[in-house]
């Protein structure tokens, strides 16, 4: 297994950009419920080292962690950075603006929040995928497979996806007869069956129905 990389971070730092933000989403692909995106910052100094090498034994890519270590990454994550924050755009955004521009309204309410923690001027977002997020002033770079690569970006990665896991569990409570709790809004066998014999829920995006028609 490849380990996410401090690498990129510490040149930043270094290259007089005291604050990276890590930014990914979770939940672009789904029939239903939001599409959430985190962004994480953490700090860089010496002092911060021993919680970084505690950090590094369980940040990766969300998606390869088991949900219970998923789950102890999550809180580490939230007990040593130094901010964080969630954005997120539901199913009547997603069809009328589409996901593409969705993902971004959610990661730009994402990002927005963590500056208003985090207020220095000189920042460096690092985004996972091939498109920076459109709208947001300084410094970007958009990095394929950033969540595997990029410790920051996998750092996001995880809060991103605990969070919306644990919506869509919430979600369930309200409309069981999809089992959200299992599959999360993915478009599974079981979920379309699901569709099929109870029609859609208020959660559920409907221009992702026409296309998977």
């Amino acid at each position: 297994m490849k380990y996410p990389s401090v690498t990129l971070e510490l040149q930043m730092v270094a290259g007089g950009y005291p604050v990276v933000i890590g930014v990914d989403e979770a939940g672009r692909g789904c029939l239903a419920g939001p599409v959430i995106a985190a962004a994480v910052v953490f700090e860089w100094g010496q002092d911060m080292q021993a919680a970084r090498r505690e950090l590094k034994k369980l940040v990766r890519d969300s998606k390869l962690l088991p949900r219970e270590v998923r789950r102890k990454a999550n809180e580490l994550i939230r007990s040593h950075a130094r901010a964080f924050a969630i954005g997120s755009a539901e199913a009547e955004e997603i069809d009328s603006i589409n996901i593409l521009q969705a993902t971004f309204a959610a990661m730009n309410r994402a990002v927005g929040r963590v500056k208003e923690q985090v207020p220095d001027l000189d920042m460096f977002i690092l985004v996972d995928g091939n498109k920076t997020i459109p709208g947001i002033g300084g410094m970007q770079q958009a990095i394929i497979d950033g969540d595997a690569k990029i410790f920051s970006i996998a750092a996001a990665s995880i809060i991103a996806k605990e969070y919306r896991d644990s919506l869509m569990e919430k979600v369930h409570v309200l409309y069981p007869q999809y089992n959200f709790a299992k599959h999360k809004g993915y478009g599974t066998l079981e979920h379309r069956q699901a569709i099929e014999k109870y029609g859609l829920s208020p959660v559920h995006r409907l221009t992702f129905q026409v296309k998977s028609t």
